[in-house]
């Protein structure tokens, strides 16, 4: 089974429900990582603080066939093909992975019978 990380970043905000997207297509777990966005505009400043946007970084480890499902749906929930909605998503291809819970493995085993 070929494998894909799919990063999706997205704001702090939407972190629950860009989770509860990918799970309904079919992903598993999840790591999560916090950030900073900042962009090539000076940012805001208010009373001497910067206010910066806080983002969320989700990395999932799929297999190729799923990878796109979930990328889809999260692009559909989040208009991410808006760009003033500031999320991205994107794949990228694993050609080593190690440590994947077996339970998890069957089911993605599964998820791709279903789809095919």
């Amino acid at each position: 089974m070929k494998f894909t990380a799919l990063v999706a970043i997205i704001e702090d905000k939407d972190e629950e429900a860009a989770i509860d997207v990918a799970k309904e297509a079919g992903a598993g777990g999840v790591t999560i990582l916090h950030g900073k966005n900042i962009g090539l505009e000076e940012k805001k400043v208010f009373f001497g603080l910067t206010l910066e946007e806080n983002v969320s970084v989700l990395l999932f480890v799929l297999p190729r066939k799923l990878s796109l499902k979930v990328m889809k749906a999260i692009r559909t929930k989040f208009d991410l093909d808006n760009a003033q909605n500031g999320g991205l998503v994107f794949t990228l291809p694993l050609s080593h992975v190690a440590g994947l819970d077996t339970n998890e493995l069957h089911k993605f085993e599964d998820d791709i019978k279903s789809m095919i």
